[in-house]
């Protein structure tokens, strides 16, 4: 069964996290068309830890589809995960790009003290 190549990449990716996460949680983005969204997920629990995005009441924006949005969704996510007491992350980008919009949520979850 042939996969696409965003499978491929997803595949790959979380290959290497898993191998090197070393019991840290994982950072992970979905991006939309429209939206993105981060969660912090403890896979030894199964359990989301900290959750953010550009859909939430509070932070509905004219625009939750460019950078300025990610970035926002980015400094929450950190905000939150500090809040619950996890300091070191792995990112997770799953098979997009590292550019646009989620390189934008990683500098600016990185800016809000997550570590990875």
């Amino acid at each position: 069964m042939t996969k696409n190549l965003f499978d491929r990449r997803t595949k790959r990716t979380r290959f290497r996290l898993v191998k090197n996460a070393a019991g840290r949680p994982r950072l992970s983005v979905f991006r939309s068309g429209r939206h993105i969204y981060a969660q912090i997920i403890d896979d030894k629990a199964g359990a989301t830890l900290a959750v953010a995005s550009t859909n939430e009441k509070e932070s509905k924006a004219a625009k939750s589809w460019n950078v300025a949005a990610a970035a926002a969704v980015g400094k929450k996510i950190a905000e939150r995960a500090i809040a619950k007491g996890v300091k070191q992350v792995v990112f997770d980008r799953g098979g997009y790009i590292y550019h646009g919009r989620v390189k934008a949520l990683a500098d600016a979850a990185r800016e809000g003290g997550l570590e990875f």
